[in-house]
């Protein structure tokens, strides 16, 4: 099989602030090469890299907003989440443990600090992507996926470290999350020196986030800590090895390859769809949720 070389590495932006709990880099949309178009069915990454949050008894986080027309995926790396919607899903996402949100027709949502975690504060790491449903899926019913650590499959690779996966496979291993196209999500944890290799579709919109540490792709591409690399839509294996302890974010997934049309927390496939999903949050259709 060909190799999926490195299209372009993204530095991370200044961050900025979502609410006051999220001190975010936003990879996707970022720029010409990584609009939602290039990575469908990615359409957002904002990533908390390390920070200290202070100790405070007021818990800090979004309150109540709408989505429409995607699911959202939370991953905590350090710290704890405590969230609710407004069709009864919700709890703590603990480090390690993942979040799966399917806004579908429409969910109102709030998240925050989990409250005991936010009074001793500490570092905070996380992130959320935002994955489009397909047209046909855009107004199903809400669903939530309560995904913990101890639920993701594991693959060890010996003395390289292991990969966890969340989503999609891996060396004839599952992950837990139900998804409704396909889509690759997943953990290489790998000691300093590990080495290993992912094989993908060609197509598929492939990229890599080093949440930790540093790594050579194919051998070559150097990827520093927080730093993002889009893979070319060529070529279906590549390789990653640590040259220091390091966990890499992995993410590929089959292009819906539908119109895209977004308008802040609505992602639909039309501009009449974006004004029918602002009015019918206007006319209370997504339910009731106290801020």
């Amino acid at each position: 099989m060909a190799t999926k070389k490195v299209e372009i590495l993204v530095a991370p932006k200044p961050a900025h602030f979502v609410g006051d709990g999220f001190r975010v880099h936003n990879f996707i949309p970022s720029d010409a090469h990584l609009d939602m178009k290039r990575m469908d069915p990615f359409i957002m990454l904002d990533y908390n890299s390390k920070f200290n949050f202070t100790p405070t008894e007021k818990p800090r986080g979004v309150g109540v907003h709408p989505h429409r027309g995607f699911e959202t995926v939370t991953i905590a790396y350090q710290g704890k989440v405590e969230h609710h919607d407004s069709s009864g899903g919700g709890g703590i996402i603990d480090q390690g443990d993942v979040q799966w949100m399917t806004a579908a027709s429409g969910v109102l949502h709030k998240e925050f600090h989990e409250t005991e975690w936010a009074k001793k504060g500490g570092i905070f790491q996380m992130v959320q992507l935002w994955i489009n449903l397909p047209a046909k899926d855009k107004m199903s019913k809400p669903k939530y996926q309560a995904i913990s650590n101890s639920q993701m499959q594991n693959v060890d690779l010996e003395e390289n470290g292991f990969v966890e996966i969340i989503a999609g496979e891996f060396n004839g291993k599952k992950g837990p999350a139900f998804t409704f196209s396909p889509v690759n999500l997943m953990n290489a944890k790998l000691k300093k020196g590990g080495k290993v290799e992912f094989n993908f579709p060609a197509n598929f919109n492939t990229a890599a986030l080093v949440i930790e540490g540093n790594i050579l792709i194919n051998g070559a591409e150097k990827v520093a800590t927080d730093h993002f690399a889009l893979f070319e839509n060529e070529g279906e294996t590549f390789t990653i090895e640590a040259t220091e302890e390091s966990v890499v974010l992995i993410l590929s997934g089959k292009p819906l390859s539908e119109p895209i049309a977004p308008h802040g927390p609505f992602v639909m496939n039309t501009r009449e769809e974006i004004v029918q999903a602002f009015a019918d949050f206007n006319n209370g259709k997504f339910g009731v949720l106290e801020d």
